[in-house]
């Protein structure tokens, strides 16, 4: 794929003077430092232009290695002003030996040096995170004037490590110049890796115990970015693990799924399990329910509403849990230590389950059936009922039982056996679970005032939306749901929240209107014909589209609207009929007049079947939403009578 943005990818088959770069002597041309001189190509859609990256890595055996970096980097535009804030991160395992920058103007002249002492020093913590011992060296520097060029130099030494971060070639609305990637490993490591989104093998030597690997590229254009892409589906990368690792004097080995998973599986064998008194109480709490699907639904209901989460990264807290007492006596943890404690609740009561390693995140990137790294975020539980495979979110306080969501549906899961690992396959999306239906009520008035009512009923993602506006402010919710509903602006916004009941949470808007006619023409009303919008997106026409689109989720919107019309006006026209689809969902609409009540009862549906849209279904997709776009601002026109 990447082929198509026109790298121009180089064999660098100079291996002598790579080893002069390694050394810390290489000789710089000063054009680099000079923003006139980046060659007008790599300025089409570009925001920065990396003028110069090298990357050296050593890894001297499994768990041992050092890290150095030397870029320069040309910021075009202030878009690209995120580039001058640094985070380097360091713990127990690693240590930061150097970092230096050095800011320069336009022509390169120096304006500014940093150095590690200059960065300010943190624990890394963020709102969940209560205590770590990870730490970040920060520093921002505020740009003055572009184009700037910061040239930035770290040294890195690493004790302990499950595998490297990968080589991102390039970032969006990027361009590069020239980038060098540099890996030698001990054979003791066994050293392996994998490009993505592009296809360029490196030129590989031996020296006795020693195998080196080195990539160059160069004359790299930013991709162009197409909405709805992802990075990871576009961006040219390298990942690299070694297959013999160590982490904390731990020996484990990435040479395939299984024994990764063993890994784990004695991580979490370290810890003791519930004492027996407290396994009698749990055995206790359930003896009165019939069935194991019901003994674990009110375990995991008891997890929710008796833990709750928080994040402790201590040690190699990281990727161990804490053992199930810790979460019993504290009340909180993680989502290993949650998980770990919710297996633990089950194997109580005889019922098996497993621990769970994923990558969390809507639409996040892949776990590589064929490559295997680490690139796990998080930690969920899976229970393996007959023909009834159910998986739990232990870190929510909110999620129905047997639900998890897009943040963790619709990728590879490891599953964590007595005999090791088991990549599996999570639960797709489905547009049933991801459900918006509202009711609209609308009582106009011959002054063109009116009152309206809105009750809806959300469930899955939807749900979740509406759990986190309860949590806001009286006016930001205000503020958010007539953006999101695309709500005509009321003189009265009344917001109820109701129950929260089997996955579907009930909310109410109570809404008044000074004016809601959109204008009037002599005995003429023209009035929008719904309360809110259950769809608005529109997209962009792009021709040849290179990359598939990602909405959330898949979902059903619906609404049905009665209109109460005034006892003195008539129907001049409905919004006529509307029947719309395109190969990955669907909308309709109809309104309909009953003479005898003097209402009109509106109808609509709004349906997409996946998430996933190919980069060849693109077009369809974008003239769909158009359509449906159009058919929103239909009017309805009432009338007085003579």
């Amino acid at each position: 794929m990447f082929s198509k943005l026109s790298i121009n990818i180089i064999c660098f088959l100079l291996l002598l003077k790579l080893e002069v770069f390694a050394q810390g002597k290489e000789k710089i041309p000063a054009d680099l430092y000079k923003a006139s001189t980046i060659p007008d190509s790599l300025k089409e859609n570009a925001e920065s232009v990396v003028r110069y990256s090298y990357v050296d890595i050593e890894v001297k055996g499994p768990g041992r290695a050092t890290l150095k970096e030397h870029k320069i980097v040309t910021l075009l535009t202030e878009k690209a002003e995120e580039e001058a804030t640094f985070f380097l991160h360091y713990d127990k395992f690693n240590t930061i030996n150097r970092a230096d920058i050095k800011v320069m103007s336009a022509d390169g002249t120096v304006t500014k040096k940093y150095s590690k002492s200059d960065m300010y020093d943190r624990a890394a913590l963020d709102n969940t995170t209560i205590v770590s011992d990870s730490r970040i060296k920060f520093l921002r520097h505020t740009v003055s004037s572009y184009p700037t060029t910061l040239e930035i130099i770290t040294e890195e030494t690493l004790n302990s490590f499950l595998h490297l971060d990968d080589w991102t070639v390039v970032r969006p609305r990027q361009a590069v110049q020239e980038s060098i990637y540099k890996i030698a490993a001990d054979s003791s490591a066994k050293l392996k890796y994998k490009t993505y989104n592009f296809a360029q093998e490196p030129v590989k030597s031996t020296n006795q115990s020693t195998v080196t690997y080195i990539w160059k590229l160069s004359g790299i254009k930013a991709p162009k970015w197409e909405e709805g892409a992802l990075s990871w589906r576009l961006l040219p990368k390298i990942a690299i693990a070694p297959e013999v690792f160590k982490y904390d004097g731990r020996e484990g080995s990435m040479s395939s799924w299984q024994s990764f998973g063993k890994w784990i599986k004695r991580l979490n064998d370290e810890l003791p399990p519930l004492s027996p008194t407290r396994i009698a109480e749990i055995k206790k709490m359930t003896e009165g329910l019939a069935t194991d699907k019901e003994k674990a639904k009110f375990l995991y209901e008891y997890l929710q509403k008796n833990m709750r989460y928080v994040s402790i990264q201590l040690g190699i807290g990281g990727l161990k849990p804490f053992a199930p007492s810790f979460v019993d006596q504290k009340k909180y943890g993680d989502c290993k230590a949650l998980s770990f404690y919710m297996l633990s609740l089950l194997k109580a009561v005889d019922i098996p389950s497993y621990y769970t390693v994923i990558r969390a995140g809507e639409n996040e990137d892949f776990t590589d059936p064929d490559f295997v790294i680490d690139r796990a975020n998080h930690i969920i539980l899976c229970i393996p009922f007959k023909n009834d495979t159910t998986w739990l979110e232990c870190t929510s306080n909110t999620q129905p039982f047997g639900r998890l969501g897009t943040s963790t549906e619709n990728r590879y899961a490891l599953l964590i056996k007595d005999d090791g690992g088991e990549l599996v396959r999570t639960p797709d999306s489905r547009k049933e679970d991801n459900r918006f239906d509202s009711e609209s009520t609308i009582r106009l008035h011959p002054t063109g005032a009116a009152e309206g009512k809105i009750k809806v009923h959300a469930k899955g993602e939807y749900r979740d939306m509406y759990l986190y506006v309860s949590s806001l402010k009286k006016d930001d919710q205000k503020t958010f749901l007539i953006r999101n509903l695309n709500i005509k602006q009321p003189d009265i916004f009344d917001l109820s929240h109701g129950e929260d009941k089997d996955g579907i949470k009930e909310v109410s808007f109570d809404l008044e209107y000074s004016k809601f006619s959109d204008m009037a023409a002599g005995d003429k009303f023209f009035y929008r014909p719904v309360l809110l919008d259950i769809w608005s997106a529109t997209f962009p026409e792009l021709k040849n589209r290179k990359t598939d689109f990602y909405f959330s989720h898949p979902l059903i919107k619906t609404n049905t609207t009665t209109i109460e019309v005034p006892e003195n006006f008539e129907v001049g026209s409905l919004p006529g009929k509307v029947s719309l689809k395109f190969s990955h969902g669907s909308y309709e609409s109809d309104f309909a007049y009953d003479k005898t009540s003097n209402k009109i009862t509106g109808t609509s549906k709004f349906e997409l079947d996946h998430h996933i849209i190919p980069a060849t279904g693109y077009t369809e997709m974008q003239q769909f939403m158009e359509e449906v776009s159009k058919s929103l601002k239909k009017k309805l026109v009432l009338k007085k009578k003579v």
